[in-house]
């Protein structure tokens, strides 16, 4: 069973880089937001804004426990799913996770710039962002840590990880 999941904090960059590693690798790309938004016929915002965040969790975590049957996937998790419950421990159960680690300024650069609107940090300016993020980063790494790779930015690129994935495969073979 391959499963190499993603996880890190809102704008590092899963989605765009999980594309790319799944083609490399010839997987399937998932990006946990988007299967949740299509199987509740709802934007992550509106399910936020109608049913609050708690519930939103409580979806994803629903989504992880669905996903053990997956194979030859690549998924992007959403930046808040690996902090919640048990979530971080189900995904280190099920895959291969892989922390994209990326520095406060560049988080905010790349928020500020996003294509896609992110629920917490929308209508906040950059000094706001900035802030946002200083707060929250700390807690959520607590967990993004827990992951078996943490990536640095110059690290993030699918060869790379191949080469991880090589070596934890001939690991395990040679046991």
């Amino acid at each position: 069973m391959s499963v190499i999941i993603l996880i890190g904090f809102m704008g590092c960059g899963k989605s765009t880089f999980g594309r790319k590693l799944a083609k490399q690798l010839n997987y399937q790309f998932m990006d946990a937001d988007d299967v949740i938004e299509a199987k509740y016929k709802l934007k992550i915002k509106d399910i936020f804004s109608q049913f609050g965040e708690g519930h939103f969790r409580k979806l994803e975590e629903k989504f992880i426990l669905e996903l053990g049957s997956q194979d030859n996937i690549v998924l992007a998790t959403g930046g808040g799913m690996p902090c919640y419950g048990e979530n971080m421990n189900l995904l280190n159960e099920i895959g291969t996770t892989f922390y994209l680690q990326r520095s406060v300024p560049e988080l905010v650069h790349r928020l500020i710039n996003a294509k896609r609107p992110r629920p917490l940090v929308q209508g906040k300016n950059q000094e706001e962002l900035t802030q946002f993020i200083n707060d929250l980063l700390p807690k959520r790494e607590v967990f993004y840590l827990k992951a078996e790779h943490i990536l640095d930015r110059n690290q993030q690129n699918p060869l790379f990880v191949q080469m991880l994935l090589r070596q934890k495969s001939d690991i395990a073979s040679s046991d």
